[in-house]
């Protein structure tokens, strides 16, 4: 049986609400403000991927500001394992992938996009998990 609490120590915002993409279309998350946190976790969830050829690449971007369209692609040194392992491909199906984020910046964000197209129904999901906060417990329900 588990004995430690990991419940008042997380804070879990949805970075891309449960989406079908089926045109190639980039998912890409909102701005999300990591100010109080010490720890960024991107949880990927993917469905049953309909295409028979197509692969998806994961990009984590992060900025000093809460507009995503400013942010740039984090070097690796500030993730937590690696983008090529966080993206999937046609048979990944029902599968999840995560990432992390170690770098200074305010504000993160999640991006992904097709490497080869998508012309099939693609569910995809991305949480991303707000760790070691300053104040415990969180919230419940997160806020």
């Amino acid at each position: 049986m588990a004995s430690r609490d990991l419940f008042n120590d997380i804070h879990p915002v949805i970075a891309i609400a449960p989406v079908v993409v089926s045109d190639g279309t980039a998912a890409v998350s909102a701005a999300i403000d990591t100010a109080g946190y010490e720890s960024v976790t991107f949880i990927i969830a993917t469905g049953v991927l309909a295409d028979a050829d197509a692969t998806w690449a994961v990009t984590v971007k992060d900025g000093e500001d809460a507009t995503q369209g400013n942010h740039t692609a984090v070097a690796d040194t500030f993730l937590i394992g690696t983008e090529a392992d966080a993206g999937f491909q046609f048979d990944d199906d029902g599968v999840t992938r995560k990432i992390g984020y170690k770098g200074g910046q305010r504000y993160v964000s999640i991006e992904i996009d097709d490497v080869v197209a998508n012309s099939g129904s693609a569910p995809i999901s991305v949480i991303c998990i707000l760790g070691h906060p300053h104040t415990r417990p969180t919230a419940n329900p997160p806020a």
